[in-house]
Formats: structure tokens, sequence, C-alpha cells
């Protein structure tokens, strides 16, 4: 049988572009469709969270035609607590360090949080551009 494993998660975006640039620059993720959203041939760019996994950020002029689930009228999807980006410890401090020296307000450090890969000794928050809000953690190795 083959794992089951996370996709991709859809997150809203007033400016896909410009979060684009946000989870690039500042996070450190890799842009996927870029080009193509810019050129119009593809409905969002996405950045890529791990080979499996993918983070699409969504145009919210879309919302509209996304009510995929009866009886969500109008929620198209919403609401959805958290994304956590799970890293190595340096990647996470690098991290903690890029949103500081960009503005972005950051959480107090949360301790022994529990997850996918058991207990994550330190983690925190912080919003992107359109208000989605991202927890960072990692784990011992």
């Amino acid at each position: 049988m083959t794992e089951t494993h996370l996709d991709h998660v859809v997150l809203w975006a007033n400016d896909p572009l410009a979060s684009l640039e946000f989870y690039e620059k500042t996070v450190g993720l890799a842009g996927v469709r870029a080009a193509e959203f810019a050129e119009g041939k593809a409905p969002f760019p996405s950045v890529r969270v791990s080979a499996q996994s993918l983070l699409d950020l969504v145009p919210l002029t879309m919302a509209g035609a996304m009510n995929a689930v009866p009886g969500a009228e109008s929620a198209a999807g919403h609401p959805v607590n958290h994304v956590c980006l799970a890293m190595d410890r340096q990647a996470f401090e690098a991290l903690r360090g890029r949103l500081e020296e960009g503005g972005v307000a950051v959480s107090p450090y949360s301790y022994n949080s529990f997850g996918a890969r058991g207990t994550a000794p330190r983690s925190f928050y912080f919003r992107d551009p359109d208000g989605n809000i991202v927890e960072a953690r990692h784990y011992d190795e």
C-alpha cells in the first residue's frame, strides 16, 4: 500500500505574485508556475514545500467559484487555522532571522508541540502577506 501524503494546501492571495515573492525570498521555498501565471497560462502559482507537496497561492477573486463542499457557499473552504512547515534547526533559525529582518511579526517560541513527527522542541507563528497564519517548527534530528 502506498503511503498517503499531503499534496497541497490552498492559500488565498490578494496578489499571488507578491505572495510568491514572500514565500520565495523570506520563507525560502521554490516558486512553481510563476511565469505561467504572470502570462495568464496558469490560474495560480505555487511554492514547493517538499518533493511531494505544494502551497497553492490562489487569487482571492477565485473564491466564489471554489465552493467544493455542499452547503459551504461563499466560504470556499474557510477557515483554516494555520499551516505548519517543518524544517531542520538551521533553516528554522535562518527563517526567523529573515522574518524579523523583513519586519514580519513573529510569535514567541512555543516549546514541545506535538506534530506529525512527534514532539518539536520549538516552533513559532507568523502571517504571510495575505494574513494566512504559518507555523514554523524543527524537530531534533
